[in-house]
């Protein structure tokens, strides 16, 4: 074991492997919660049981494609770095195409299926790169920032600090409303944790957020802690309907698969180098092995849609376990470990609230937007793709309409400046696509 994973080389031992694992599942343990939370729309009153997954088949879903992330990653490419649903993408299937597009949920998970597959199909050939490579950076870091705010607006909406309101669309909640305190107490006590580096903050403060819910009487008590998983047949493999039903074979629906594409093409990506940076795993701008970790995450959506849940990625909260000490697969294997182990926690984690998950919501939008210095604001033809790129996304509560406007405004904005050379062909082709992709949502 200690000869595969190079321990010798890497300078590393059980022990601190184990602990960066640990600590990298602590670090992102909230997805438990938050997943299952998001996909199964807890927050929206009267919406048809048709349109609502099952929420204890979504936690043991996020919880098992979680591990099979992690151990692929782990045993094959050997990189201290662990994989979940992401963040943004499962809010993207809920409130985008389930929500607002009215699709099943099956035709989501049938969507995230084929996207898998497509991911798979462009990494095994070297066009996934080809593809990254085609994008300007501008865009990339618009898109994560544009995430970044709709999961952070997602957030305020679901802890009621932000209401819908006649005459401006939306205002301030009700600041006197007890479950608006507990998440405002929820979002301090995240960000004096996470100031004072704090590694596994967003799930501690979560926790203690929970506790306080419970001794003041707004979340429930769990009437145990320990019991079997959850069922996953009312999830499990229901994805195949979709694609004897005529109407997943739409251009919406291919709009779906190319948005789960991309925001994952750039997610992915960009953590994995971040972390492998950090580790020092990277040589020459190169990393080793990199298209056996990026084969990690295609499987992982695969099998994550199949069990019934959103597409898989790279976590950047795998620093955290880098900065205990992980240098070796063998903690992402120990990550995975415990995603398993927390199967038989639902009892605890089932009874958590908005409240309570609103604050990881708001955060991780923060750290999501981190980035955004790095545009060059000063070149307009830049700065307006852009900036409607991230605007758009929680504007109208679409990640897909938000890469459109971005993606056509890029090659226009380019070209009236004079650098249409320097703007990739695949760039025009997209545009294309998002154009007329544009064209039939806004018709509807």
């Amino acid at each position: 074991m200690k000869k595969y994973f190079e321990f010798d080389k890497l300078g590393t031992n059980y022990r601190r492997e184990i602990l960066g694992g640990f600590t990298t599942f602590l670090a992102m343990a909230y997805i438990l919660v938050v997943n299952p939370s998001i996909l199964t729309l807890s927050d929206i009153e009267g919406l048809p049981d048709a349109l609502r997954m099952d929420y204890g088949a979504v936690f043991v879903a996020t919880a098992v494609s979680a591990a099979i992330g992690c151990f692929i990653m782990g045993i094959v490419a050997r990189y201290p770095l662990a994989l979940a649903p992401g963040l943004g993408l499962n809010a993207f299937f809920a409130y985008t195409v389930v929500l607002t597009n009215g699709s099943p949920w099956q035709h989501a998970l049938a969507a995230v299926f084929v996207s898998g597959v497509f991911f798979l199909l462009l990494t095994v050939t070297g066009l996934r790169e080809k593809l990254i490579n085609a994008i300007p950076m501008e865009l990339k870091i618009a898109v994560g920032a544009g995430i970044g705010l709709f999961v952070s607006f997602i957030g305020l909406k679901n802890a009621g600090i932000i209401i819908a309101s006649e005459a401006t669309v939306v205002g301030l909640g009700n600041l006197h409303d007890a479950e608006v305190l507990l998440a405002i107490f929820g979002i301090l006590l995240t960000v004096i944790f996470l100031v004072r580096g704090m590694k596994a903050g967003v799930f501690i403060a979560m926790a203690i957020t929970a506790i306080v819910g419970m001794l003041i009487g707004l979340v429930d008590l769990p009437s145990q802690i320990v019991s079997a998983p959850p069922s996953v047949e009312p999830t499990f493999g229901k994805l195949f309907s979709a694609f004897t039903d005529p109407e997943f074979y739409s251009l919406t629906m291919v709009s779906v698969i190319l948005s789960f594409l991309f925001v994952d093409f750039f997610d992915n990506a960009g953590t994995l180098m971040a972390v492998a940076n950090q580790a020092g795993f990277v040589k020459d701008n190169k990393l080793p092995r990199a298209g056996k970790a990026l084969i990690s995450d295609s499987i992982a959506s695969i099998s994550g849609s199949i069990f019934g849940t959103s597409t898989v990625t790279s976590y950047v909260e795998s620093s955290a376990g880098v900065g205990a000490g992980a240098r070796t697969g063998f903690a992402s294997i120990i990550t995975g470990i415990c995603f398993l182990l927390a199967l038989f926690l639902s009892p605890v984690l089932s009874v958590v609230t908005n409240a309570v998950t609103a604050p990881a919501l708001i955060v991780v939008g923060i750290l999501m937007v981190s980035s955004l210095g790095q545009i060059e604001w000063n070149k307009f033809e830049v700065a307006v793709p852009a900036f409607f790129t991230m605007l758009m996304m929680p504007l109208t509560s679409s990640i897909a309409t938000g890469l459109a406007v971005g993606f056509v405004f890029y090659p226009l904005t380019m070209v009236l400046k004079g650098k249409a050379k320097e703007v990739n062909p695949i760039m025009y082709i997209f545009a294309v696509i998002f154009l007329i992709y544009l064209g039939t949502v806004g018709s509807m």
